[in-house]
């Protein structure tokens, strides 16, 4: 066989279940994922290499309706610059479900000219099974995949005929990247991404689309992993309620934190985290690139 090598961008509207099936294909967490829209905020690679191929999957943010705040433009920009060059692109819609933010993606797959995969999520979500065909239907309406895959749950028997179609279409050529790479990211930006993932499933309402996180220590000591790291937020009384009363919000957030950043590691993890507050971060480019939001 040979062996076949390529990126396939995953592309769909917030909380469609991007990373989640990315998390499936690799068999290991590597995105984050929260019941919030909106939670991957960078482009991400994560890299699936057997001995016949290489398949490089691309995470992106969900393609939305902007709330005209500069990390809004900046994930849309994200999203959109994600579906360049690459060999597939992996459409995921609800079933049973059209928005105008799907309507937006539509606009940016409308305009390419490479292989689409439409994946029709959450079928098992579906009222009546026989909701399915007139969907599929008026999806055939809209949009002319080359492939479309209903989905669901994300079985490995599932994921597996996914990937199979997804090889249908990738070149013949040479590993992209070095075989023991599992994503392009650093250590350091998955951590603070595991710290974030708690922060956007603890915090209510909109609080956590006002913060992020920045590793400021890194350290290995012996066996132990030394991680210390910033909250920021956007007001006071943000900083406040990410801390909690006696402080057993941030120590929940933190625990659950640091056993998924062990199983990532697979070393023992020693996390410190601090509050910080610094105005308006997510409205100023300034401060999105000294944040990491190029």
């Amino acid at each position: 066989m040979d062996f076949k090598s390529g990126f396939v961008a995953v592309i769909g509207r917030p909380n469609v279940g991007k990373s989640t099936i990315i998390n499936e294909f690799m068999g290991q967490k590597l995105t984050i994922t929260s019941p919030k829209p909106q939670t991957t905020r960078h482009r991400i690679h994560a890299i699936d290499t057997t001995k016949d191929y290489q398949i490089v999957f691309v995470d992106t943010p969900g393609i939305h309706i902007s709330r005209k705040k500069a990390i809004n433009s900046y994930m849309n920009r994200a999203a959109s610059s994600s579906l360049k060059d690459v060999d597939v692109i992996l459409w995921l819609v609800e079933a049973g479900l059209w928005t105008k933010e799907d309507d937006r993606v539509l606009e940016h797959v409308s305009s390419l000219d490479c292989p689409v995969i439409l994946v029709i999520n959450k079928i098992d979500k579906l009222k009546h099974p026989d909701m399915l065909l007139p969907y599929l239907q008026d999806m055939s309406v809209k949009y002319n995949a080359d492939e479309v895959y209903p989905l669901s749950a994300f079985k490995k028997n599932d994921v597996s005929k996914l990937k199979s179609m997804i090889l249908k279409y990738l070149p013949v050529q040479s590993m992209i990247f070095d075989p023991d790479f599992i994503t392009d990211r650093s250590e350091k930006f998955i951590v603070a991404e595991f710290i974030r993932e708690k922060l956007m499933r603890h915090l209510s309402d909109e609080l956590p689309y006002d913060l992020t996180v920045e590793i400021e220590k890194y350290e290995l000591d012996g066996e132990l992993q030394r991680v210390s790291a910033k909250i920021f937020v956007d007001k006071t009384s943000q900083k406040n309620i990410v801390i909690g009363k006696n402080g057993e919000m941030l120590k929940r957030i933190g625990t659950e934190a640091r056993k998924s950043i062990e199983g990532f590691l697979e070393k023992k993890v020693f996390l410190q985290l601090w509050v910080k507050v610094s105005a308006g971060w997510s409205d100023d480019k300034k401060s999105l690139s000294s944040l990491g939001y190029d």
